[in-house]
């Protein structure tokens, strides 16, 4: 098999694993399980047909809404399914065909469902970050970045973050970091160590930055409720795919030889 070929593959198998985690992003925030139940119209309670579940050309083919009672569907569905497999289809061209491809996968799956129910419903479910944790630790003991840095990752870096969110919060009167954001930064340090953690760390404070006071001046509402969950997620994919360069490059412009 090619590596074209194989990429490709693998980039379709990412389509249909975005149709799932469309079912986990609006399934999990309300409680409901994800392993059984067929999906159903919100609107019109009717059950979605299998060829309405086809990724993306199922959506194009239906013109954007329900074949039952018309009302419009989500722009998320493809979205997420295209965003699926382009990531799935990166890490196969990164990553080839090896066990670091699984668990580099099964962790963007994670973060693109963080990603999405933080921005959503600004909440980061348990049941995705605790065994997240775990998950990262037992592929740590034979895989990249081993078991130190995964451990150290883990809790050095939950500490750091619950530590800078306890200063923000003294220093504004209030709450300004939920333990979920903690709870999740614990599962990228399990992933990826403690340094590829501290780059999606500084990728995603700089982004929530730079955009969450973009949206604290258009909403105007000084009390907006940043999703950082939501930017954690994209620059642990980030730091997933492009750490290990990023941090060449800032510590080469440090320390110039």
């Amino acid at each position: 098999m090619s590596d074209l070929t194989f990429v490709a593959l693998v980039g379709t198998l990412g389509l249909f694993v975005g149709s799932f985690l469309n079912v986990c992003i609006v399934r999990l925030p309300l409680g409901r399980t994800v392993l059984w139940g067929r999906s159903h119209c919100p609107h019109c309670d009717r059950q979605i047909r299998a060829w309405e579940n086809l990724p993306v050309i199922s959506w194009l083919a239906l013109g954007g809404r329900c074949a039952g009672c018309h009302a419009s569907i989500s722009m998320q569905y493809p979205v997420i399914e295209l965003v699926t497999g382009l990531v799935f289809a990166g890490g196969a061209w990164l990553y080839g065909p090896t066990l670091l491809l699984v668990a580099r996968l099964l962790f963007a799956c994670a973060m693109v469902v963080l990603f999405m129910i933080d921005l959503q419903h600004r909440i980061l479910p348990n049941v995705i970050t605790l065994p997240g944790i775990l998950s990262g630790l037992a592929f740590s003991l034979v895989l990249p970045p081993g078991v130190r840095d995964a451990l150290i990752g883990a809790a050095a870096c939950s500490l750091l973050l619950f530590g800078m969110g306890e200063m923000v919060s003294r220093v504004l009167g209030k709450d300004a970091l939920g333990f979920g954001d903690v709870k999740m930064i614990a599962m990228m340090g399990a992933f990826l160590g403690w340094q590829m953690t501290l780059v999606a760390l500084f990728l995603a404070s700089f982004l929530g930055s730079v955009i969450g006071l973009g949206l604290v001046a258009i909403t105007r509402d000084r009390d907006y409720q940043i999703p950082l969950g939501s930017f954690l997620a994209v620059g642990a994919l980030a730091a997933a795919a492009a750490g290990q360069p990023l941090l060449d490059w800032y510590v080469g412009s440090l320390f110039p030889r």
